[in-house]
């Protein structure tokens, strides 16, 4: 009992937990959002299972490039526009580098939808790997 009446060791204590916590965290994150996947699954999904892509960056980054066939889902009215997806196809969530589709994809799964998954890497990813990708002339 005398470890616990040391203020220096109670410090140590909190230090130890906090790091465990902020190791885990993107694991807790991870499993709540579902899997991600590749570019090269992503286009798998696409061509055979119809998979619907979500990209959730704002308006005018997706009008600068985003991947053909994506529909931009902003995270601003994220609920209200999530309610025109399709339930029964499987949803991948897009974004720039990966973090914030995983929210996004726990947001989807709270509002039913089942089959969601986030694109490993993002949008940088996706270019990464050589793949197309579109952009909005008209600012539309």
């Amino acid at each position: 009992m005398d470890f616990f009446s040391n203020q220096n060791n109670l410090l140590l204590l909190a230090v130890a937990l906090g790091s465990g916590l902020a190791l885990t965290w993107p694991m807790i994150l991870r499993s709540r959002a579902g899997a991600a996947i590749s570019s090269a699954q992503a286009v798998q999904m696409m061509n055979h299972q119809h998979a619907v892509l979500v990209d959730i960056r704002p308006s005018a980054d997706f009008n600068a490039g985003h991947v053909p066939q994506a529909r931009n889902v902003p995270l601003g009215d994220f609920e209200k526009k999530a309610a025109a997806l399709p339930k029964n196809k499987p949803i991948i969530v897009i974004c720039d580098v990966g973090r914030s589709a995983l929210g996004a994809a726990t947001r989807l799964r709270k509002l039913g939808f089942t089959e969601v998954v986030t694109l490993e890497g993002g949008l940088k990813a996706w270019l990464t790997a050589g793949l197309p990708v579109t952009a909005n002339k008209t600012g539309a």
